[in-house]
């Protein structure tokens, strides 16, 4: 099983792409977890990460946040822009496994 974490400022809009992540993991019947929160809340020693997605509002971040957990081996990466805005689940799903592997 794969475990997914998307984080935002709020975790709001997150958890909006979440639902459609799960609902293509669930079409494809992929085996994978998917959560979203505030960036603020986001806990590896609480919860298996594999990789960790930042929203738009936050990607200014990604070299400090990658610096924080990338050595914990969780994967970190900015969620494309274009895709978040249009909420495309499946293909954000996609980006994410691609990777994994």
């Amino acid at each position: 099983m794969k475990n997914i974490t998307l984080i935002c400022a709020m975790g709001m809009s997150t958890s909006m792409l979440m639902k459609k992540m799960q609902e293509a993991a669930k079409v494809k019947q992929l085996d994978v977890n998917i959560a979203a929160m505030a960036e603020s809340s986001f806990d590896p020693g609480k919860m298996q990460t594999d990789i960790l997605l930042l929203g738009p509002q936050i990607s200014f971040r990604l070299d400090e946040i990658k610096r924080k957990y990338e050595p914990m081996g969780i994967k970190v990466v900015s969620v494309n822009m274009a895709d978040y805005g249009m909420m495309r689940g499946d293909k954000v799903l996609e980006d994410a496994l691609a990777l994994l592997n």
